[in-house]
């Protein structure tokens, strides 16, 4: 699997909802995402960012692999925290983002049984991160209007785009 760049359309598009008990080709696309995610490396992938179009992430914070189908983020609370978030489609630069604090992300696994996070920190910030990468959304897109300049700038000339 190739990991998609910014300004790739695919990235912009949104994905759609997966039924994983029925759907046998999830359990093969998650383990390419994770061979994928690993092999780059990175913390976290949405299947978008390999140009899959359904609504799948896989992440690993250390603590072992965790495979989403569905993935929603259904609280968030009103603390914000703001850090330097990197991503697999816009190698070289970090952005300043502001997230919530603390959220909570209901998702089905690969057999389709319904699970809860309850995320803070770093957990909390992947989560989010991954569902936005789901919508269509990237982390310049979160970042203020200069600071997405900046990183918009260093991006092109990082990777030598013009």
């Amino acid at each position: 699997m190739v990991i998609l760049s910014h300004p790739n359309p695919a990235l912009r598009q949104r994905a759609y909802d997966v039924d994983p008990a029925s759907d046998r080709s999830l359990r093969a696309l998650v383990r390419s995402m994770a061979k994928t995610m690993y092999d780059a490396p990175g913390v976290g992938l949405a299947a978008t960012q390999v140009g899959v179009h359904k609504r799948v992430v896989v992440f690993d914070l250390e603590e072992g692999l965790i495979a989403m189908c569905n993935p929603q983020i259904v609280e968030r609370s009103d603390e914000l925290e703001t850090d330097e978030e990197g991503c697999l489609s816009l190698p070289g630069i970090t952005v300043p983002v502001s997230r919530a604090a603390r959220c909570v992300c209901e998702a089905r696994d690969l057999k389709g049984e319904a699970f809860k996070i309850a995320a803070e920190g770093m957990l909390a910030r992947v989560l989010q991160h991954e569902v936005d990468h789901l919508d269509g959304v990237l982390i310049i897109d979160r970042a203020t209007p200069e600071d997405r300049l900046a990183a918009v700038r260093r991006y092109r000339e990082t990777n030598d785009l013009r």
